[in-house]
């Protein structure tokens, strides 16, 4: 079983994701396939007037401000996503579902109702953020629809227990996903070559790093990186065997990670 999110930045490509995934599971491979939007929910907010914001933890995790109109295009954008990432796979013969962490209660966690952030230098509370983390997976579902043939592709949001749509990390969600479904290897395909020594310097590419070494290295992660180290982390520590931090810029993006190109955390 193999786990393949999809990075939501400018530069990916898809086709050759795609590509890969189609005949990677025609050669029996199960995938489950998971995306977020940052980069379509940037620019359909601009679109739209709501131009995108974003906070900073006191720990230094940046994340989307996610108010109600914000969560309604992130769904939007998420959405169109999704389609396309299904319109690509039956294009090719694979028989793709395209789901949200809401159907189902597929990822199912807690709003929170209070966020520290960082503003001008001083801490400060939001308590109108539909953010939240999954804590769990609905994995009863996905055994059910690869048992019948497809192929699930997922997207966020994911679905609070108070029942309303949460804006969740989709690294992190994955992360969960590849854990419940005991996963062999998890993929965080990107639009860099893997983790940086010295980013944007693709030439500093980091090619392991051992579980026991994580926070080590994570010093080294900048922007969203962050997050796919910390989902790399957290996959491990749940027992999956392996995550590879790769390139979805490239062709064959899933096998040549699957070899080892990208970061390898195991």
């Amino acid at each position: 079983m193999i786990v393949v999110k999809i990075g939501g930045s400018e530069g990916v490509n898809l086709d050759a994701v795609c590509t890969d995934a189609a005949a990677l599971s025609k050669s029996g491979s199960r995938l489950v396939i998971v995306h977020g939007g940052s980069h379509a929910t940037n620019t359909l907010s601009q679109q739209l007037g709501h131009p995108a914001k974003f906070i900073t933890s006191p720990s230094g995790h940046a994340s989307r401000r996610t108010d109600r109109k914000t969560l309604d295009i992130f769904q939007m954008a998420c959405g169109l996503m999704n389609q396309a990432i299904v319109e690509r796979l039956q294009s090719r013969g694979i028989n793709a579902i395209g789901l949200s962490g809401l159907d189902g209660r597929l990822w199912e966690g807690e709003r929170k109702t209070a966020i520290r952030a960082i503003e001008d230098g001083r801490t400060v509370i939001i308590r109108d953020d539909f953010t939240g983390t999954v804590d769990r997976v609905n994995v009863a579902l996905l055994h059910l629809l690869l048992e019948a043939g497809y192929t699930p592709v997922l997207a966020p949001p994911a679905i609070s227990t108070a029942n309303e749509p949460i804006n969740v990390d989709a690294d992190r969600a994955a992360a969960q996903t590849a854990a419940a479904l005991r996963a062999d290897s998890l993929l965080l395909l990107s639009n860099v070559k893997g983790l940086l020594r010295s980013f944007p310097d693709e030439t500093s590419l980091i090619p392991t790093v051992a579980r026991d070494a994580i926070e080590e290295f994570a010093q080294f992660a900048e922007g969203r990186m962050k997050k796919k180290v910390l989902g790399a982390g957290e996959a491990l520590q749940a027992g999956v065997r392996r995550v590879i931090i790769g390139d979805a810029r490239i062709e064959q993006p899933i096998s040549r990670a699957l070899d080892g190109a990208g970061t390898v955390f195991q």
